[in-house]
């Protein structure tokens, strides 16, 4: 077991550097890096914003190594915990993992490795975590690192909230709030804010660049639907390497798998309605490179650590600017030259429109799912369900986390049984309502952002970087066709070729 303390260490010292470079195979550590560890090992609760592909996941893994006690990572995907375990495996570190994927002996064996207190790290998803037996069963280790990966799901003014995640809060609390490392890429101040707000006023939040050079930005705006797979065949064509294309809808993405298998192209296809064992052999065969073209939802992607994706192409756009940040961000994770490509079209706003008018409840769903607690008092979730066959299920959940926030009940077994609390009076329906009023305005807000963005002549990258509230010092920023267009940079783009980096953590 580790036994060093947090203030004896810092990102330089030679214990570290040596564990460095003997245990993870990494000469040195980015500057971003250091920071992050650097606020680590000095005890501060830290919030860590730094953009896909730059080492997030060595800021927890390095002081996790070296601190006493077990790290503790919440983690949204399995697939994404099963990856991060095995890898610390490989490596010789003791971990384990903890999710519903796993078979009862596997869970046995893991659960003895941390009674043991062998276990290095232990990588858990957020359901599990909010269960009361495994909790009191996690007070009994000394934690050293609580880590929240992708911790823009926290946030109710995030672009992926889930509402899983909110029981984050409580459990970090019944474990004595442990040190924090909240870790995302992508998080406007309102995120953050909320972030700090939940956990720790104080919360040091950090903010490495959001312009990665190596990717270039571009946009082609479309005046007819039938204009749309033509240019994609001509990117796919011009495409050096694996390539990911994004669509809003599951409908769209079946249909172009179809007519690219039917067109002659090695693809595949991933969203939220396939089997699961079929999600993964899709993802499975992209990854191991069997398959070059991946055409998906953005179901597809988080946690993807597939360093070579050449290209990213969006056959419509997202709902936001931090959205397509980090699914275009996917690209070039090696360092090397990548394209990121928006095809725009005018009327595919109404697909954005229609997801987020049915994104929030309206006050007579919440008021149904009050009235079907205080008719029980204590009911489970699969109640709910049953008995509000007008209520989706994921809307049920989003009122039950806001129910929650307003102390209108409780959540036990995992968020799956409801207590109620207190009674629901007029004023905390108006609450509950006119905060996702305010979400809804806000929603409509990053659209009309995501649109400018996509319609606009001016620098990409800048709109990008003042979006995330980061300062730039040029005009140009020789990365994307805006740019290119006004500089006559074709040649240098094309050419571009990026100095030899260090292997990605």
């Amino acid at each position: 077991m580790k036994k060093t303390r947090s203030t004896r260490l810092k990102s330089k010292s030679p214990r570290v550097r040596k564990e460095l470079q003997s245990v993870f195979g990494f000469k040195k550590l980015r500057d971003a890096q250091e920071e992050v560890i650097d606020s680590v090992f000095a005890g501060k609760n830290t919030l860590a914003i730094m953009p896909t592909g730059a080492g997030k996941s060595l800021c927890y893994q390095l002081p996790g190594q070296l601190l006493e006690g077990t790290t503790v990572v919440v983690s949204p995907l399995i697939a994404l915990m099963k990856d991060q375990n095995e890898k610390l495996l490989e490596l010789g570190i003791d971990s384990v993992e903890l999710n519903s994927a796993l078979a009862s002996k596997d869970v046995a064996d893991s659960m003895v490795s941390l009674k043991k207190g062998r276990a290095e790290f232990l990588y858990v998803t957020p359901e599990r975590l909010v269960d009361p037996k495994f909790l009191a069963s996690l007070k009994k280790l000394k934690i050293d690192l609580f880590v929240i990966d992708e911790a823009h799901c926290v946030s109710q003014w995030g672009h992926d909230f889930r509402p899983a995640f909110l029981g984050l809060v409580d459990a970090w609390k019944a474990l004595g709030s442990p040190q924090l490392l909240a870790l995302t890429a992508t998080a406007t101040d309102a995120v953050a804010e909320e972030i700090a707000g939940l956990f720790d006023p104080d919360l040091n939040i950090l903010r490495s660049g959001v312009f990665r050079k190596n990717l270039f930005y571009q946009a082609r705006i479309l005046d007819k639907e039938e204009e749309k797979f033509p240019i994609l065949l001509e990117l796919l064509e011009n495409s050096r390497g694996a390539t990911v294309v994004y669509s809003a809808t599951v409908a769209t993405v079946n249909s172009l798998y179809d007519q690219l298998k039917e067109a002659g192209y090695d693809v595949d296809k991933y969203h939220g309605k396939m089997k699961a064992a079929d999600r993964h052999a899709a993802q499975d065969r992209f990854m191991s490179g069997k398959v070059p073209i991946m055409i998906a939802t953005n179901a597809f992607g988080m946690g993807i650590d597939k360093a070579d994706i050449r290209s990213v192409i969006h056959y419509h756009f997202t709902g936001s600017l931090e959205a397509y940040y980090q699914e275009s961000g996917r690209a070039g994770r090696d360092g090397q030259r990548s394209d990121c490509t928006l095809l725009y079209l005018k009327k595919d706003k109404s697909t954005q429109s229609f997801f987020l008018a049915g994104k929030y409840p309206m006050p007579e769903s919440i008021f149904a799912v009050y009235k079907a607690v205080e008719a029980g008092g204590t009911v489970t979730v699969k109640d709910l369900k049953e008995t509000l066959t007008s209520v989706p299920l994921s809307k049920i959940k989003v009122i039950l986390s806001a129910l929650r926030a307003s102390e209108i009940i409780e959540l036990k077994a995992r968020g799956k049984m409801c207590v109620l609390k207190k009674g629901l009076e007029t004023k905390d329906l108006q609450s509950v309502f006119d905060t996702y009023q305010a979400k809804k305005e806000n929603d409509r807000d990053k659209l009309k952002q995501m649109i400018v963005y996509a319609q606009s002549a001016l620098c990409r990258w800048k709109i990008l970087m003042n979006y995330f509230k980061q300062e730039t010092d040029w005009s140009e920023c020789k990365h994307c066709d805006n740019c290119e267009k006004q500089t006559g940079l074709s040649k240098i783009a094309a050419s571009y070729e990026p100095s030899l980096i260090e292997r990605h953590a």
